[in-house]
């Protein structure tokens, strides 16, 4: 699943292309995708001017001038194509059509379906259900080591699958969770309240940062169905320090990396380097 640098790269390339533009005619293919389109969902797209294109966790929302907000998540196999014209034919999973006024056509596709779209009032944003829960953005100034420190106080479960969870932050998937960590030189396996992960806070933070910032600048990790609005993949996967090394050396000890499952999901870590 594409995760925070990823709908990073995504939404950077929307905004780029159709900030200005002006959604002449919206095509629905199916009645939804994880769930049903709202209703009027074409009609109240239709005419309007996208504004502005921002990021929200794993959501993507594009402002209308007519002051709807339109929100995205792409899913599992979720991908956005802007196209100079309309295509004389559409593939299987082109779900969504949106032509544009200047002639131009995006495309939304999803093999999967998991993903989501959805219109709400740009007063109702911060409140819509798909949003209302999320926890403070990793790159954000508000999410410091003493808000994690506090929100962890009262966790004894891993530390890894602690940062992962949505309710303490947004955007560290499982991909950024092992680098982040491999970073700081925290066990995946310390528990989140520990003393000595409570002490490395601060350098934690600053992990998640950079391992975020330099995959944004990367374009993202490609493992298998991630693209870039303009078909290319991401690099940032040719970066891995641990993430996908099962039994390949450490690259500051040389110590083979090791793979367990934690919460259902693959963990790589140095066990000397990570003690």
């Amino acid at each position: 699943m594409p995760e925070l640098p990823e709908v990073e790269t995504v939404k950077n390339g929307l905004a780029g292309a159709l900030t200005g533009a002006v959604i002449k005619e919206v095509i629905l293919r199916r009645g939804g995708l994880r769930s049903p389109f709202p209703d009027d969902f074409a009609e109240k797209l239709m005419g309007a001017k996208i504004n502005n294109i921002e990021r929200r966790a794993k959501y993507i929302l594009f402002y209308l001038e007519n002051g709807k907000v339109l929100i995205a998540h792409l899913g599992m196999t979720g991908r956005f194509s802007v196209l100079p014209n309309v295509p004389q034919e559409f593939a299987t999973h082109d779900h969504v059509v949106f032509i544009l006024s200047d002639g131009r056509c995006v495309i939304y596709n999803d093999a999967r379906r998991f993903g989501v779209m959805g219109l709400c009032n740009k007063s109702e944003v911060l409140s819509h259900k798909l949003l209302a829960h999320l926890a403070p953005e990793p790159l954000e100034e508000n999410f410091t080591a003493e808000y994690l420190v506090g929100v962890l106080k009262k966790k004894s479960s891993p530390i890894k699958p602690a940062i992962m969870e949505q309710k303490i932050v947004v955007g560290v998937g499982n991909i950024y969770a092992s680098e982040a960590l491999f970073m700081a030189g925290i066990s995946p396996l310390a528990p989140a309240n520990s003393p000595s992960v409570t002490k490395k806070m601060p350098l934690l933070i600053k992990s998640i940062r950079k391992v975020l910032n330099d995959a944004i600048a990367a374009g993202g990790s490609t493992l298998r169905d991630f693209a870039h609005v303009s078909g290319e993949s991401g690099y940032f996967q040719h970066q891995f320090h641990v993430y996908g090394r099962k039994g390949s050396p450490c690259t500051k000890c040389g110590t083979p990396i090791n793979a367990i499952k934690q919460a259902g999901r693959a963990t790589f870590y140095c066990t000397k380097c990570q003690k």
